[in-house]
């Protein structure tokens, strides 16, 4: 698991980028569901004080992702294969009609702001660094479905994609093949910046079928 070291400093901002990256560890697997984790054992995996390990983890404990355990620490819950078929079919609902519309109104400048994005989570795919790939993936969806103008559709993506559950991406980084679904960020941009609506929407159907296919593993 990487360590947070680089991030600095201290408050709210900096407990939630200690929320995000254990969101994204739960995500890819790094912490999987029953263990029970303290804030010491995870603070020392992260390289960061025990005290925002702890809060993040509170956080985490509110929107049900882990079950507090009195003088023990935190156990990670399990998610079911059908909710997470039933969050990927909710997602697919919203997502793919809404990305596809994009190709119709969303701004050029706009679109080509989150290509930095894009181009992370391909550094990340190479790298082999699944935390900052699912942060960086997160970014650039809810930032892309962000220009859409509804915050609460986004919020909702949001909510389902923490829930989601991708422990595929381990064996597709130790098969080299990670890079190339990372890839489809970019041919998603350049199909959106080139008012491609059928390949937006069907890059954006592949990509959304990684979730319960490539990235979902065994």
């Amino acid at each position: 698991m990487n360590t947070l070291k680089d991030l600095g400093g201290r408050g709210p901002s900096y407990r939630e980028r200690v929320a995000d990256a254990l969101r994204a560890a739960l995500i890819a697997g790094e912490l999987r569901p029953g263990e029970v984790h303290s804030a010491p054992g995870l603070a020392a995996r992260f390289g960061v004080s025990a005290t925002p390990v702890r809060e993040a983890m509170l956080d985490l404990a509110r929107e049900g992702l882990v079950d507090t355990l009195p003088n023990k620490g935190f156990r990670v819950t399990a998610v079911s294969d059908r909710q997470l078929d039933e969050y990927t079919h909710v997602r697919s609902l919203i997502e793919i009609p809404t990305t596809a519309e994009l190709a119709a109104t969303a701004d050029p400048v706009a679109l080509e702001a989150l290509r930095p994005v894009a181009g992370e989570i391909v550094t990340a795919a190479a790298a082999g660094d699944l935390i900052a790939y699912v942060e960086a993936d997160q970014r650039f969806h809810l930032g892309l479905l962000a220009l859409a103008g509804n915050a609460h559709l986004v919020e909702v993506v949001r909510d389902l994609r923490r829930r989601a559950r991708l422990y595929g991406l381990t064996a597709l980084v130790e098969q080299g093949r990670l890079r190339e679904s990372a890839e489809e960020h970019l041919e998603m941009l350049d199909a959106l910046l080139a008012r491609d609506l059928e390949t937006v929407r069907a890059v954006m159907t592949r990509h959304l079928g990684h979730v319960r296919g490539l990235w979902a593993g065994p």
